[in-house]
């Protein structure tokens, strides 16, 4: 198939195919993973330039008799600033006017702090193998500059003339790691364990530069360039310069959730040993122990990483292809998943929420990575299937009492006692089961039983169903996209299967609205943020769906000036506010908000971003935290401080502008604007993309050219653009005038609703539409030159 080099729409899945074309911000480096990569390094570097070597050094602070080291500095943290993915620039900052050692009884204090406290760490990377970097700190402050090897690497550090730190590795071949500090050290001691640390007092400012080679001659030599101070300064500014012009950005309404995004997820981004490459844990406090109770090298859990890759996807392919290579490979022998899993420990006995399948489709969208949707089908086939699968008893896995509807449970067979930490060793099966569910203590599974011998909750679950459901659908159409036509109408039939089931047996039409329903047929009446997730799945008809509608926006149950608790407010637990007992997480939010773009419930979806957005801005903006959780009641931050599924709460309004889905394919566009607004740099299989919206009009540049304006509010969805069609269809309130600029001048029909209006030849076209939703189709007959 010949594919044309400006933007073709498909209308199967919403797939663009385009040629691969690098318009995000590129990862050029070959092999050497290089910058915060270890949980305790936030204020430090490690270098990885293969699967045997490791090096890396951290800052350790010291204030009178308090000292702040390691994962110290994460409840100091004052501005999560800048982070190419490149690594090209990268600065944090840290108020070293608090206490330290508090851990979470740390203050937290309004942002930004005071210039005299403040600690600041940048760097910037300059080639395969090099970084330089400048820490500036308060006078009353002495740092130490801690070299080491993490996870369990060995080797030894010692001091050289010039203010020069050697690094050699035990193993791993004859590279070698030199550091240059533009300040003597006030002290240099090598430690026992073959580490170094240097103490530097008031000197207000240390540049440094520091590489890996080979040749320690070659190596001082190429470190020459950048011994001088100013041009330290020159190179950090020009980087910073160049990745603010290229990064995606938005100026204007909802302005600074692109770096909230994207400033979050690349500081969490942590090196994977044993399969050099990064990934994204749920946050750098969640490194689980090995069984026995030291630290893992890496803990991975299962749908924040799926979500994670979302986040990262809007600036780096690369990053969101690497977390999700790394949750795909933590993947049993059995097809599951896991809950979590780390390099010597993880949860056989469980999965979680199935969204894999979605979140590979909706980046595929984005990137047209046919090689990795191939590499991802496997996985995401086998995962589908271990749910269902047979087990030695004969059962199928989670469907406990064969009624083909799905309960979160546990495989008590596969629970290792003696390698589990020590929290989940006394464990029930119920509470493995809360566990695979996501939400793990979620009201809903108070009055759930759980059945021993078939190791599921005795109570069929409207989140996982609705969420399996989805998993078949979207591989019904990843299926078709790699050709696999049996594939295909298995899923698809599934899928069908499935709805009819849910709408069968989880649906109440009395309340008018999905439950969980115990297995002797009564339906649970607990109302939960996750019963909406069947509008994702397009399970319920538009009728059902509208009345679902009725339950989210009415205050008695969900709605407010903060949402979406995840347990309605009229539930007793509600007032507890603990974890998942009526507090507002993201993936929920981000979930049901795409289950109300899917039903094209536009205005309630923009309303629902908005009170989303500024939830977490709040934070963001006055604390720089990115919150684990919050408070339904007060919209008060809670769990941990720096969560990196966070973000999604800034995902969901990055997407108000534009996005690309599976059931909407490309959408762009708001109904009624409140405020101006231009989204810039999104890239989109291999083309930038920049939106302008306002009460003006809606106007979407393609590289730079205009191709379609408004002159008012206008969401479109299905949006193909290619030299042989124009079509899409588009929501508006009120009457509307388009104006189509085409690739060239030709003889074209329009149709409108599938009706054709008019013959004409032009190069440009405008359009009259009525309010409401309107489909358009333009048909090239006849090129013209």
């Amino acid at each position: 198939m010949k594919t044309s080099k400006r933007l073709a729409l498909i209308l199967l899945a919403g797939i663009i195919l385009c040629p691969r074309m690098h318009t995000e911000i590129i990862y050029p480096w070959k092999n050497t993973c290089i910058g915060a990569l270890e949980d305790k390094a936030w204020a430090g570097l490690v270098l990885v330039p293969d699967k045997k070597k490791v090096f890396a050094f951290r800052l350790r602070v010291i204030k009178g008799e308090e000292t702040a080291d390691g994962l110290d500095l994460l409840y100091l943290v004052s501005e999560v600033g800048p982070h190419s993915p490149d690594g090209k620039y990268a600065r944090v900052k840290f108020d070293l006017s608090l206490p330290f050692g508090k851990g979470n009884e740390t203050p937290i204090l309004k942002k930004p702090a005071s210039k005299k406290d403040v600690m600041t760490l940048e760097w910037s990377r300059q080639d395969e193998n090099t970084v330089v970097g400048k820490i500036s700190y308060p006078k009353y402050i002495e740092i130490a500059l801690h070299h080491y090897f993490p996870w369990n690497y060995n080797g030894v550090y010692r001091s050289l003339k010039g203010r020069y730190i050697l690094g050699t590795g035990s193993s791993g071949g004859p590279l070698q790691y030199l550091f240059w500090s533009s300040r003597e050290a006030q002290t240099s001691e090598a430690l026992e364990n073959g580490d170094h640390v240097q103490t530097f007092a008031r000197t207000r400012e240390v540049y440094f530069v520091v590489s890996l080679g080979e040749d320690l001659n070659i190596m001082k030599n190429h470190i020459y360039r950048y011994k001088n101070e100013k041009a330290i300064d020159s190179f950090l500014k020009e980087e910073s310069q160049r990745y603010q012009q290229a990064r995606v950005k938005i100026k204007g309404y909802n302005e600074g959730i692109c770096s909230a995004i994207t400033n979050n997820l690349f500081w969490m981004t942590l090196y994977q040993p044993g399969h050099h490459r990064l990934y994204t844990p749920a946050g750098r406090k969640w490194i689980f122990p090995k069984p026995d109770g030291i630290k893992d090298h890496w803990t991975i859990f299962e749908w924040d990483s799926f979500f994670n890759a979302l986040e990262v996807s809007i600036e780096s392919s690369k990053h969101a292809f690497d977390i999700l290579r790394s949750v795909l490979q933590t993947q049993y022998t059995n097809g599951n998943i896991p809950n979590w899993r780390s390099r010597y420990n993880g949860t056989p006995d469980r999965s979680q929420p199935p969204v894999g399948a979605y979140v590979v489709l909706k980046i595929f969208q984005r990137t047209a990575d046919v090689d990795f949707l191939n590499f991802a089908y496997p996985y995401l086939t086998k995962w589908h299937s271990f749910w269902k699968a047979r087990t030695l008893s004969g059962r199928f896995r989670r469907d406990g009492n064969g009624d083909g509807l799905l309960e979160w449970g546990s495989d008590r067979i596969l629970v290792n006692r003696r390698k589990y930490p020590e929290w989940e060793v006394d464990t029930t099966g119920k509470q493995r089961a809360m566990w695979e569910s996501g939400q793990d203590d979620l009201p809903n599974w108070d009055e759930a039983g759980f059945n021993d011998s078939s190791g599921t909750m005795t109570m069929n679950c409207i989140d996982l169903n609705s969420l399996y459901a989805l998993d078949a659908y979207c591989l019904s159409q990843i299926a078709s996209i790699l050709q696999k036509r049996r594939d295909h109408r298995l899923y698809s039939d599934e899928y069908e299967s499935m709805k009819k089931l849910i709408n069968d047996v989880l649906w109440d039409n009395r309340e008018g609205f999905y439950f969980d329903r115990h297995w002797n047929g009564t339906f649970s009446k607990r109302k939960a943020s996750s019963n909406f997730f069947p509008l994702i799945a397009m399970i319920p008809t538009r009728r059902q769906a509208l009345r679902m509608l009725r339950h989210l926006v009415n205050e008695k149950y969900f709605w407010g000036e903060y949402v979406i608790p995840t347990i309605s407010r009229s539930d007793p637990k509600f007032k507890e506010q603990q974890y998942w007992k009526g507090t507002i997480w993201p993936p929920t939010n981000y979930l049901v908000y795409h289950g109300l773009k899917a039903y094209e419930f536009d205005a309630a979806a923009s309303e629902f971003a908005k009170r989303s957005v500024s939830l977490f801005m709040k934070s963001w903006e006055n604390f720089q935290l990115c919150p684990e959780n919050f408070d339904s009641r007060t919209g008060e931050a809670g769990g941990q401080r720096h969560q990196s599924w966070g973000p999604l709460f800034a995902l969901i309004a990055l997407e108000e502008y534009m996005d690309i889905t599976p059931w909407e394919g490309f959408r762009f566009g708001v109904l009624n604007p409140e405020k101006k607004g231009t989204l810039s740099r999104m890239s989109i299989q291999g083309r930038h993309y920049e939106l302008k919206i306002s009460s003006r009009g809606i106007k979407l540049k393609e590289e730079g050219k205009e191709i379609i304006r408004t002159n008012g509010g206008a969401i479109f969805r299905r949006f193909l653009y290619s030299e042989p069609e124009v079509s899409f269809d588009i929501s508006t309130f009120e009457k509307r005038k388009i104006t189509i600029r085409f690739l060239n001048k030709g003889k074209y029909e329009l149709m409108v609703n599938d009706q054709t209006i008019e013959i004409f030849s032009a190069k440009s076209k405008k359009i009259k539409i009525p309010k409401g939703k309107t489909k358009i189709v333009i048909l090239m007959l006849k090129k013209e030159e």
